[in-house]
């Protein structure tokens, strides 16, 4: 009975030492980039263990610095309002493989609303 215990319990191990392929360790850290599109400027943000995101986005032509919040999943899609209160969207994917970022933006504050694309790629951990 025990050996058919140990055996078991073997396979288990095994079988949870699996790699794990969606989790957020390859995320965590910073990441920074540029964006374009009616504005133009850099952004940065941290990606903390638990998934959030926090950072700042700056402006070229007001010289504004906004605030970005918000969570990435453990398979790299990125969900971020920009200011506060919300007065836009920030919104992508991360990638493991290459460590590089893409997504869209939008501002509506203050009016006309502004939008584009943006990119990046992870700078340190």
């Amino acid at each position: 009975m025990k050996k058919i215990f140990l055996l078991l319990l073997t396979a288990f191990l095994f079988v949870g030492c699996g790699k794990d392929e969606d989790t957020i360790y390859d995320f965590i850290g910073t990441w920074a980039g540029t964006y374009e599109g009616t504005e133009k400027g850099d952004w940065n943000v941290v990606v903390a263990t638990d998934g959030k995101v926090t950072g700042t986005l700056h402006s070229d032509q007001t010289t504004e610095n906004y605030y970005i919040s918000g969570h990435l999943s453990e398979s790299g899609d990125l969900v971020a309002t920009i200011g506060f209160p919300e007065d836009g969207e920030f919104r992508g994917t991360f990638t493991r493989e290459d460590k590089k970022a893409t997504g869209t933006w939008s501002n509506a504050v203050p009016t006309p609303t502004r939008s584009g694309t943006w990119k990046g790629a992870k700078t340190s951990k």
